[in-house]
């Protein structure tokens, strides 16, 4: 599904025009996207958690030429399933 789909969705089930949809849709993922830039965790019960996860620089190895480098730190945002969500994608098999 793309963005473009939820959104199409989104004002087919709430019976409203696709630029009110979209609005919505983008006030979500903006407030959703700000929230993790502040390391804030996201946590949709019965969905699932998106959370930011910090990872330590460390050194690296260029395979091809045996040059080592140093990989600096980093934080990218993970998301973890929520049980009620898995067990839904499981039983639709």
């Amino acid at each position: 599904m793309t963005k473009s789909d939820l959104i199409a969705q989104l004002a087919h089930k709430m019976d409203i025009p696709s630029r009110e949809a979209a609005s919505i849709v983008n006030t979500i993922l903006n407030s959703m996207a700000d929230a993790l830039a502040q390391s804030k965790n996201i946590e949709l019960r019965g969905f699932g958690r998106f959370s930011v996860k910090e990872y330590e620089s460390y050194v690296g190895r260029n395979p091809k030429s045996g040059e080592t480098f140093k990989v600096p730190s980093k934080k990218l945002p993970v998301f973890k399933v929520g049980q009620e969500l898995k067990e839904r994608v499981k039983s639709k098999k």
